[in-house]
């Protein structure tokens, strides 16, 4: 097979241009120049002084964005692409500003990642450099509620919940999205969520907005050492297992069979270490070992660590795209 960069590619091609996409995305999203078009089209002076910078500068950065389709142009005047419109603004479908700013984050820790493979793992992990740097937390926090905004109908509508079930308890739920979708849709739903301190800081404001604050409870504890109470019908695990240890994700997968009521259901959502994985799983698996030291699983892993605990059924859905990962529906 030949390289990315054989025949008449200069060889540095693969390695300048992605960078400078990376950057100009970011950069854009920095600076608001996607909301700001949200509206409708605007001439370079006028998106110059929205944004409060130079008319070369944004002059540009909006043209090499047309060049990769983040824009187009008209004359003097840029205007978002449909595909920018839809996910890089708040007129959108989901806003996944809040990724463009996480990743500017990440960006240089990646400059590390030599010295994470030789070591195998991180220095630091993601969780204890938030502690040191809480807008670190703040930041990837908002990442995540956006992924849920993206994901949240997808569940509500792969997993029906009967009316006899209740309780929800909800493993690592943070910004409380999932939880909150579950509740305005069921009336007769209870939820608990369990995750960090810092995680929740955010939650409480989110549930009175939603005026769910009496029907949604927070748990300010490790997923790994909280002792939660038996009697779930619906257990949400939803994007936590690859942050943790095979061997944590098969103790939390047990705890959570013997806290389930008869005929309950876990709900797992993860990205399957399918073989051979896609570019985007094999980079994130390149991501976990430098930020987190785990990795992702196998579905035979999982299946064999939910026939171990007594799940009597496995159910996997792949979600559309690929790169929103799957489910794993497993019953008691």
């Amino acid at each position: 097979m030949s390289s990315p960069a054989a025949g008449n590619n200069l060889p540095m091609i693969d390695v300048y241009l992605p960078m400078m996409k990376s950057a100009a995305i970011i950069s854009a999203g920095q600076l608001g120049l996607f909301e700001a078009l949200a509206d409708g089209p605007l001439s370079t002076d006028a998106l110059a002084g929205r944004l409060a910078v130079s008319v070369r500068g944004v002059a540009t950065l909006a043209d090499f964005l047309v060049s990769i389709d983040y824009l187009e142009r008209d004359g003097a005047s840029y205007s978002n692409s449909a595909s920018t419109q839809r996910w890089f603004t708040s007129r959108g479908a989901v806003d996944y500003t809040p990724g463009l700013l996480w990743t500017a984050e990440a960006w240089p820790m990646m400059g590390d990642l030599g010295s994470a493979l030789r070591r195998g793992g991180p220095q630091t992990t993601l969780w204890e450099a938030m502690q040191s740097r809480p807008q670190l937390g703040q930041t990837f926090a908002a990442y995540m509620a956006a992924f849920a905004r993206d994901l949240g109908p997808n569940l509500l509508r792969l997993v029906p919940l009967r009316p006899d079930q209740q309780r929800l308890l909800d493993l690592g739920g943070s910004h409380g999205l999932h939880s909150i979708r579950f509740c305005e849709h069921y009336p007769q739903l209870r939820a608990q969520i369990v995750d960090f301190p810092s995680a929740l800081a955010d939650t409480p404001a989110r549930l009175a907005a939603h005026g769910l604050s009496e029907r949604i409870a927070l748990t300010p504890a490790s997923v790994l050492d909280h002792q939660w109470a038996p009697g779930q019908d619906v257990v949400f695990y939803l994007s936590v297992a690859h942050n943790q240890t095979a061997d944590d994700n098969r103790r939390v997968i047990r705890r959570i069979r013997d806290s389930l009521n008869p005929g309950g259901l876990l709900v797992i959502h993860e990205y399957l270490d399918d073989q051979p994985p896609s570019p985007y799983l094999a980079a994130f698996k390149l991501t976990l070992l430098y930020e987190t030291g785990t990795s992702i699983h196998r579905e035979a892993d999982y299946r064999a660590w939910l026939a171990e605990a007594g799940f009597s059924e496995v159910k996997r859905i792949d979600l559309d795209p690929l790169e929103k990962g799957a489910l794993l529906l497993a019953s008691v």
